[in-house]
């Protein structure tokens, strides 16, 4: 049998690759994304009790209803904005879903779409699946920020989305006020659409604020904001997300979620509709991570490795130019079979490979796991 692929240019993820050599090397994984530790156990223990309820067929295509009122709660206190529960919100199987609805809803062929390079490496199969043509634009290393002149040149008549990803994974940047002044003025005067893929909007350090999508009313009227539970609550394998977006634009998206998963898992939803009430589960987020980040730090300051600034998300970037002048991803995989520490190199999130010798390390992990990893990178 002959089958002519939609993506031929696409394989495994490299997700899937490091996990799986760190696997079979025994090395200790800082490459994806997951933490090392468990959930609250009271999270746990209201899945098992709505389990035992009865809480176990499908749920409504749009989320449990309660959950849907508890994020629209959540939103207005943290950002100001208003959603309607019953026609604005939609929880998803994972932010990855939501990521993937959102560009089948409005992207067709021939529609340009702004993707932000490094990308998160499902945006680009997403857009090509649909018939858009992704524009790439490089962020400016080695603090990765958007350059909006850049931005403003390369808009076109046929540019129908722009995908903007804070904190960003895998750089650890984040939109500040002045990037939203300028992207506002940007799209003013357009149909422009946004994906705000903000699914580490909690995790963000030195007392920045996150700038949301949401927070802001005329981007909020043309923005698809998504965000992740797994992320926030260290359920990554529950996977459960959801969609924040206008009447019009919510709507184009259940078409397509209605026919991806169609619903969402039922106890977790309920779980978390019940947990969402403590507000300090996600408030102390920040702070959880700051510690984590630093700590990190702090081990390897003896090291050869240099730090790439991190404002958000629990990934840390490490300059490794003066330890080796090898391509990113050789020297990922020689970390990894020789030295017992799995990382992800970011060369796979642009569409040239571009490399700029640098790492990608999860630090969502045990002190123990962190202290381990780090004495086998100090002995580099």
């Amino acid at each position: 049998m002959k089958i002519k692929s939609k993506l031929p240019y696409i394989g495994v993820t490299i997700f899937s690759r490091m996990t799986a050599l760190a696997n079979e090397c025994g090395a200790i994984n800082l490459s994806q994304g997951f933490p090392d530790f468990d959930a609250d156990p009271h999270l746990m223990e209201l899945v098992y009790r709505y389990m035992q309820k009865g809480f176990n067929q499908y749920a409504p295509m749009q989320g449990v209803t309660l959950l849907r009122e508890r994020i629209a709660e959540k939103t207005l206190k943290l950002y100001n904005a208003t959603y309607d529960p019953a026609t604005e919100i939609t929880v998803t199987s994972g932010a990855t879903e939501a990521l993937f609805a959102a560009i089948m809803s409005v992207v067709k062929k021939g529609d340009e779409v702004i993707v932000f390079e490094p990308a998160f490496d499902c945006y680009v199969p997403a857009i090509l699946l649909s018939g858009g043509i992704p524009k790439f634009i490089k962020m400016k290393p080695t603090f990765y920020s958007i350059d909006w002149n850049e931005v403003k040149d390369r808009i076109s008549k046929k540019t129908k989305l722009m995908i903007l990803n804070s904190p960003h994974n895998p750089t650890g940047s984040v939109l500040l006020k002045e990037d939203i002044s300028s992207l506002r003025e940007i799209v003013r005067e357009t149909g422009i659409l946004i994906i705000g893929d903000e699914v580490y909007e909690h995790i963000i350090f030195d007392g920045i604020s996150h700038e949301s999508m949401a927070r802001y009313p005329d981007l909020a009227s043309r923005s698809f904001v998504i965000s992740s539970f797994g992320k926030t609550y260290h359920t990554t394998g529950w996977k459960v997300g959801y969609c924040l977006a206008p009447k019009a634009l919510s709507a184009e998206f259940q078409k397509v979620h209605q026919f991806l998963t169609f619903s969402t898992n039922t106890p977790a939803q309920h779980a978390y509709a019940e947990f969402l009430v403590n507000e300090n589960a996600y408030f102390g987020l920040s702070g959880f991570y700051q510690e984590k980040r630093d700590k990190l730090l702090s081990l390897l300051k003896n090291s050869r490795f240099k730090p790439v600034r991190c404002s958000g998300t629990y990934f840390q970037m490490l300059d490794y130019s003066s330890i080796s002048d090898e391509p990113d991803m050789v020297f990922a995989k020689r970390l990894t079979t020789e030295y017992g520490v799995a990382s992800i190199p970011p060369s796979v999130f642009y569409h040239d490979n571009d490399d700029h010798r640098v790492l990608r390390f999860c630090f969502a992990k045990k002190d123990e796991t962190l202290e381990k990893a780090a004495d086998k990178l100090c002995r580099i």
